[in-house]
């Protein structure tokens, strides 16, 4: 919902709030937040909130500390965890230096501009998410443990599966907040649950993808117990995937799906450290649907990309090898800029792999172009990419690469 800054204020009076998170994210993807009260509110519209750029990685040092959060008033959400008496709600910010100028740093910023280099070239891209989690015990002293939470399999129910209500707990708190869920269910793994969300624009797709993960930490840790998004928590059980499915819709109602999926096959590779930024990112690959190798098909899952077997609006590739620990904003930048690639290039689509690739013999697989093996790999592809120095700040991808 789109709001004006003077009904942000009026509803700041009408409805107790009391504090006011201002939130945004460093350049790895962790979500931050200053809380200002309500007296401060048309400052932070009129001038901005500074906050210590220093102390924070990848935003400076102490010789040039000082940065200003902007509140944008249509990102405003209640948190429904938090008292009903002196309610706290949060809004993402724009950065900037004290003079004004963007902060080349400010990932959002940064989404916003390869949206509007899409929008200039008669493009509009379209985002859905499914993020795989697990939920593990706390000890004694309410510490996160490595038991699994239950024992259950993919989509079993309860009571094998004792994350159904807690699921159902996150999602309903996610609609309370503006946000709609699509669909949730167990996972393959021991304790591992996924929840999956409808299509959006890219800037609210990763707003609500950040958002996503601190409610369902937030909740689990009010379940006594923890919920853990890293890559391969278990290293005999499947892996947590971030899978995104990516639309494109042309002012002059060309089809481009094929040209889409064309560019990010020609540059995934150049970009999977942004898209698998841990080392335990690879550690993940090529085994439990997570690919290893650079292919796509229909509906196959054994595949890079899979388009899957929708029709009319809900038409979409979903590119199955980032997991959470990506930066969302990140990695919607530079899928766009792989998408307006393939489209501008007017590349054609390799010959689709209808095969299981987890169970292809060696001969069949050296016909196919790998993802990076480890970290290393993936920093020195990225260091060395024409095509991801086009799309980033050059001290944004020295941080990545070393």
């Amino acid at each position: 919902m789109k709001y004006s800054i003077q009904e942000i204020i009026q509803y700041i009076k009408e409805e107790d709030v009391k504090f006011i998170r201002l939130a945004f994210c460093d350049v790895f993807g962790k979500q931050k937040n200053i809380s200002i009260m309500p007296d401060e509110l048309p400052r932070a519209f009129t001038f901005g909130i500074a906050i210590d750029a220093s102390a924070i990685e990848g935003f400076g040092d102490e010789t040039h500390s000082d940065l200003l959060l902007h509140p944008e008033a249509d990102t405003l959400m209640p948190l429904p965890w938090r008292p009903e008496q002196g309610r706290v709600v949060r809004m993402f910010c724009t950065i900037t230096y004290p003079d004004g100028q963007p902060f080349e740093y400010d990932c959002r910023s940064i989404l916003k501009k390869a949206v509007q280099t899409a929008k200039a070239a008669g493009l509009s891209f379209f985002f859905g998410t499914e993020q795989e989690f697990y939920l593990f015990c706390l000890d004694e002293h309410g510490n996160p443990t490595k038991k699994p939470y239950d024992q259950a399999g993919y989509m079993d129910i309860a009571p094998e599966d004792r994350g159904e209500n807690i699921r159902r707990e996150i999602c309903l708190t996610l609609e309370q907040m503006g946000i709609r869920p699509e669909s949730s269910h167990h996972e393959d793994g021991p304790g591992q649950n996924e929840i999956d969300f409808r299509y959006s624009d890219p800037l609210t797709a990763a707003d609500n993808a950040a958002t996503f993960q601190t409610v369902v930490k937030t909740i689990a840790m009010r379940n006594g117990l923890a919920a853990d998004f890293s890559p391969k928590p278990l290293p005999d059980q499947a892996g947590n995937g971030f899978h995104i499915n990516i639309s494109v819709k042309s002012f002059n109602h060309t089809d481009y799906m094929g040209e889409m999926i064309a560019g990010i096959l020609d540059k995934v590779a150049d970009i999977t450290l942004f898209l698998n930024p841990s080392e335990s990112s690879y550690q993940r690959f090529g085994q439990n649907k997570a690919p290893k190798y650079i292919s796509w098909s229909s509906e196959n899952r054994s595949q890079l990309v899979r388009v899957p077997a929708a029709v009319g609006e809900y038409r979409r590739a979903e590119l199955r090898s980032p997991d959470p620990t990506a930066n969302t904003y990140l990695a919607f930048t530079l899928l766009i800029y792989a998408s307006l690639h393939g489209i501008s290039e007017h590349l054609s689509l390799p010959p689709a792999a209808d095969l299981n690739l987890f169970k292809a013999d060696a001969n069949t697989l050296s016909h196919f172009k790998k993802l990076p093996d480890n970290l290393q790999s993936a920093r020195v592809l990225a260091s060395q990419s024409s095509f991801v120095k086009s799309c980033l700040p050059k001290a944004l991808i020295e941080l990545y690469c070393h």
